[in-house]
């Protein structure tokens, strides 16, 4: 990846390696030691490091659901490395034949076109329900 992606490429190329179900892709947007919290999990979660992510997204392509990314807004900061998006998870369950939506924001410190400091605030819960897991 070149150290000159932006946050609003990284961002895009995260949203769209977890609506491929890539999970082989997404770490390789992180930079070694970053931060990620997802402060809406129960219960709540803080992962450091990229190996914390990999084994973090390990599981994704197993999960019965086929979605996209929708809706999606851009928010530019002050500081050229952090950007909020607003969007939503939209799909359905490939066993159960339900449709979804979750809504979710993410903020995200990209350095050196990786992620160092990702916050996210989707409704955990909801994608849990979704792909039959809570």
């Amino acid at each position: 990846m070149s150290e000159f992606a932006s946050p609003r490429a990284v961002f895009q190329r995260l949203i769209d390696g977890v609506t491929a179900r890539r999970p082989e892709a997404l770490p390789r947007l992180y930079a070694e030691d970053a931060v990620v919290v997802r402060p809406f999990a129960r219960p709540a979660t803080r992962l450091e490091g990229r190996d914390a992510v990999r084994e973090h997204f390990a599981g994704l392509a197993a999960l019965p659901v086929e979605m996209t990314a929708r809706n999606v807004v851009v928010h530019h900061t002050a500081d050229p490395e952090v950007i909020i998006a607003e969007f939503e998870y939209a799909g359905r369950n490939t066993e159960t034949g339900r449709d979804f939506v979750v809504p979710s924001v993410f903020v995200l410190r990209v350095r050196g076109g990786r992620i160092v400091e990702f916050r996210d605030y989707h409704d955990h819960a909801g994608l849990g329900r979704a792909t039959g897991g809570g």
